[in-house]
């Protein structure tokens, strides 16, 4: 029997994933997030193959900490210069950028190796609720992994909402989301 049977596109196709972090712990909603970036969800996996889906996560400003970890947890990066390190403590970094706290320890539970980056680019953090035009691509919501409520199936879906964004011309770009980069069409 043939290996490649299976191999199509609908089983490679990438799905988007809604997950609110409010009240959330964050290393298991990291866990969790990397589970989905790999792709270890589905049926076809495998570790040298980039099949995992897209990941929004919204009110990143309200994931919490066990323990004493909101005291006691340093973000450090080093410029490379002599006396370079800068320590940031996890309060301050929760007023400032509450999506780096949450892309870090995803990062964390990422296998490092080539295809990390490319996993973390599909991974969309919003401190607030409010997703901009990615909440119209959103299939799943995390609370029991099946569909929204209110999920319709005549509102907008991917392809539509890149038509909207890219206007009559064909080509444009979605402002004000790192990680998206210039999107073309095809004539």
């Amino acid at each position: 029997m043939s290996q490649s049977i299976g191999n199509t596109a609908l089983a490679y196709a990438r799905v988007w994933h809604h997950v609110d972090a409010s009240e959330r712990v964050l290393g298991k909603l990291a866990e969790r997030i990397a589970v989905v970036l790999m792709g270890k969800h589905k049926p076809i996996y495998d570790p040298s193959v980039d099949c995992g889906d897209y990941v929004i996560v919204s009110h990143s400003r309200k994931v919490k900490v066990t323990g004493r970890k909101d005291q006691q947890l340093l973000y450090r990066k080093h410029s490379m210069y002599p006396g370079g390190l800068k320590e940031t403590p996890y309060k301050d970094m929760m007023i400032r950028k509450p999506d780096e706290i949450i892309r870090h320890a995803v990062s964390g539970m990422l296998p490092k190796n080539k295809l990390r980056d490319r996993r973390l680019e599909r991974l969309y953090i919003f401190p607030r609720e409010h997703m901009g035009v990615l909440g119209g691509n959103v299939l799943r919501s995390w609370d029991d992994g099946s569909l929204p409520s209110d999920w319709d199936p005549t509102k907008v879906t991917t392809s539509e909402t890149l038509t909207a964004l890219l206007g009559p011309g064909g080509r444009g770009h979605i402002a004000g989301v790192r990680g998206l980069k210039q999107l073309e069409t095809r004539a």
